[in-house]
């Protein structure tokens, strides 16, 4: 059962109605989808793809084999004959690319090449929250605005750059655990070749299958709670695989840590008369994120509960 795959050059033509369509059942029925001809150029991703390969071979893979936590604990179980397994640790290096972090400084034209791609991706990111205001039946902005915390540019945009190496025991350890996504909406650029990506779909894990150039969407927690739950945040996970490197770049358009986030008002008055939703808490996205940071591999109800309430007592400590 493949996930669906979006024409999204189409979305400025006639089938534009079609379209819109898919994007809307994507969100509603799925929370992931594969973008084609979504306009950013091939031979840009080409180079990200040699710059991120490059990068991985030059700086990061005889570090994860020879020092890596996950590394050691699994030859550790199997030199044990343990038939416990990795399960609070994942088989992935990674690292973070943003406008204030220190980037790899080996790896020729990294730097170049992957500031031109996020910007290319912030740009297709505003893009689909447009797409997504439109279809909800919110006022063009909506969702940038509340990301932004009103006018301006103070949300966050992060990369992150993630390989997966070739697993000797993948029966002990999955790639990446499963969880559902933070924040806003996740741009996945995925390996071509190697898979792996699952989504739980249906009570079953489903493959994101590998699909040249396309990029993997899916929406966070804070999409599901500005649509009042009608965009649900989707539980994912990598599996480790015997043969070959996955490459896997994420990025995502995440609110303001001083953000405020709640259900759009449009959408709770409309929805409140149908009696159907969970009731999603008003809360400060940094609040949030203090919270995700501890169970980001639990269950995400609890989640919202933990910051229900603790917007209106800043509130009323505020105005004392």
């Amino acid at each position: 059962m493949p996930i669906p795959v979006i024409d999204f050059s189409k979305l400025n033509g006639e089938q534009r109605t079609q379209t819109m369509a898919q994007i809307a059942n994507g969100c509603e029925e799925w929370g992931f989808f594969q973008l084609v001809n979504h306009g950013i150029p091939v031979e840009l991703l080409e180079r990200v793809k040699k710059v991120s390969t490059d990068c991985y071979k030059l700086e990061r893979e005889e570090h994860f084999f020879k020092d890596s936590a996950p590394v050691k604990l699994l030859k550790e179980l199997v030199h044990k004959k343990s038939e416990d397994k990795v399960d609070n640790m994942d088989w992935e290096d990674v690292f973070l690319l943003s406008d204030d972090n220190e980037w790899p400084p080996k790896t020729a034209g990294f730097k170049e090449t992957m500031t031109e791609y996020r910007a290319e991706l912030k740009k297709l990111a505003e893009k689909l929250m447009e797409v997504m205001d439109e279809n909800l039946g919110l006022p063009k902005g909506c969702i940038k605005k509340a990301f932004n915390g009103g006018e301006g540019e103070k949300a966050f945009f992060g990369t992150k750059v993630s390989h997966y190496p070739p697993c000797p025991h993948p029966e002990m350890v999955t790639g990446l655990r499963a969880h559902t996504d933070a924040g806003g909406i996740i741009l996945l650029f995925q390996d071509d070749e190697v898979g792996g990506l699952e989504i739980l779909k249906d009570g079953k894990w489903t493959d994101v299958q590998p699909l040249r150039n396309s990029i993997v969407i899916n929406t966070g927690d804070q999409i599901e709670v500005l649509s009042n739950g009608r965009y649900k945040s989707v539980w994912h996970r990598v599996q480790a695989m015997p043969n070959g490197t996955r490459r896997s770049i994420a990025s995502f358009y995440n609110p303001s840590l001083n953000a405020t986030i709640e259900p759009a008002t449009q959408l709770v008055e409309k929805d409140n008369k149908e009696a159907k939703q969970f009731g999603y808490p008003k809360f400060i996205f940094g609040d949030y994120m203090s919270v995700y940071t501890e169970q980001k591999f639990l269950p995400k109800e609890p989640r919202f509960e933990a910051v229900r309430g603790a917007y209106d007592e800043k509130d009323l400590i505020f105005s004392v």
